[in-house]
């Protein structure tokens, strides 16, 4: 394995600290995954604009979180789908959903279960999930609007998903979940 840094304020390159500074000032601390992102400012800067972007999608909080969740558990990111299991926790989502939605299995609420399936449709598909698919999430309420913005939510989680896989970020002490153990999908 070859080790990335989780860098700090003050190892950081000098292009990621303002952006290292403002992820410190909102959330009281730098994540790991944002250290490690801090290795190159490019990418760093994406995720942060990425991850404001996906908070400011028309889905509810709670919709978002489970959304982001589904992204991670199938790319089978352990750091980030126990850290969207907390933020649904966080986000009131209902927690026989944030369960379902970690096992993979149908969620019970209509509109969740049409929103997971939506976007495992399109990661799936990579993409080409079809008329069908869309067409079953707009019956579900949802707005052709919300159709691209599932694609925020993927292309935010495929981003610090595959950080994850290729540098091995360490979990947040408040994120450790020993259920969340994957293998890497065939």
């Amino acid at each position: 394995m070859i080790p990335f840094d989780i860098h700090t304020l003050a190892t950081a390159p000098e292009a990621s600290r303002t952006t290292l500074a403002a992820v410190k000032k909102s959330w009281g601390f730098v994540p790991n995954l944002q250290a490690t992102l801090a290795e190159s400012p490019l990418a760093l800067e994406v995720h942060e604009y990425l991850f404001a972007a996906a908070g400011r999608t028309s889905f509810s909080p709670a919709e978002a979180q489970l959304a982001l969740l589904a992204v991670s558990v199938f790319h089978r990111c352990t750091y980030c789908a126990a850290g969207h299991t907390f933020l649904a926790r966080k986000a009131g989502a209902d927690e026989r959903a944030i369960q379902a939605v970690r096992d993979e299995r149908p969620v019970d609420d209509a509109r969740i279960e049409a929103l997971r399936r939506f976007v495992i449709a399109v990661l799936e598909a990579r993409g080409f999930a079809g008329d069908a698919a869309v067409e079953a999430f707009l019956a579900a309420g949802f707005s052709r609007a919300q159709v691209f913005e599932v694609l925020v939510v993927i292309a935010l989680k495929t981003l610090s998903n595959y950080t994850d896989h290729l540098a091995h970020v360490p979990e947040e002490s408040f994120m450790s979940d020993p259920a969340l153990r994957w293998r890497p999908r065939a």
